[in-house]
């Protein structure tokens, strides 16, 4: 009888212990809240089309920007997206500048402006005096003659011709002999030479107040072989540019 209720106080003792130390077990906590993930980082781009313009001329700018709140081109505020007609004077580098709550990104882009060469000066006016040098022909007489040959008709129509569209030209004919005879014969002889010169072109409609004429007779020759070839050269009625 006396085991039988030791074996009791022992079952009681045992689940007092058990119950003690159930009662004593240190509570879990639950896992702590997973924190948010970061703001996402801003993206930015910027482009200049085209990038290379002459001075004077436009290009565009196109921009675009992802998590940004506050976008910036230059001085100047602008949307999160996009353009804008620009005309830099001179080579510019554009700065885009997006900011939000994940960081900041820049971006940039180069404008080069090139200045047009300058036109080319203009050409020359060809002077009174040089377009009657290279318009106006000469009258050449037979030996011992002061009479317009046929041959010389279409020099004389020429030589009016330019003289009536450039009326402000004074000129002067000039008598020329060969080397043929007394110096006193040939300026007779050029004199007349020069005056049927003048004649003929006033007769062709040039005014007669324009016209001076002179005679060198055969002092001033343009060749001085002894030759017809030569002599040919020398008996002329020359046109020379003022009076």
């Amino acid at each position: 009888m006396k085991q039988k209720h030791m074996k009791w106080a022992m079952l009681i003792v045992t689940m007092a212990a058990i119950i003690t130390l159930g009662a004593c077990k240190k509570k879990v906590q639950p896992p702590p809240p997973t924190p948010p993930p970061p703001p996402a980082a801003p993206t930015a781009t910027l482009s200049a089309n085209p990038s290379t313009i002459e001075k004077g001329q436009s290009t565009t700018l196109t921009w675009q920007t992802t998590n940004a709140d506050d976008v910036t081109l230059g001085p100047n505020k602008v949307d999160a997206n996009g353009s804008a007609s620009v005309s830099p004077t001179e080579s510019t580098t554009f700065r885009l500048i997006a900011k939000g709550p994940g960081g900041t990104k820049e971006e940039t882009a180069r404008v080069t402006v090139t200045v047009p060469p300058p036109p080319p000066p203009p050409q020359p006016t060809e002077t009174d005096q040089e377009l009657f040098n290279r318009s106006i022909k000469d009258v050449f007489f037979d030996y011992d003659s002061y009479e317009i040959r046929a041959d010389a008709q279409a020099s004389i129509a020429a030589d009016a011709q330019f003289l009536q569209q450039h009326p402000n030209i004074q000129f002067t004919v000039e008598g020329h002999c060969d080397e043929r005879g007394s110096t006193e014969y040939n300026l007779a002889l050029g004199d007349n030479r020069a005056n049927a010169v003048k004649t003929a072109l006033v007769q062709a409609g040039v005014s007669a107040d324009r016209i001076r004429t002179i005679s060198f007779g055969k002092e001033k020759p343009f060749c001085t072989e002894s030759n017809e070839q030569c002599w040919q050269q020398n008996r002329r009625g020359h046109l020379a540019f003022g009076k």
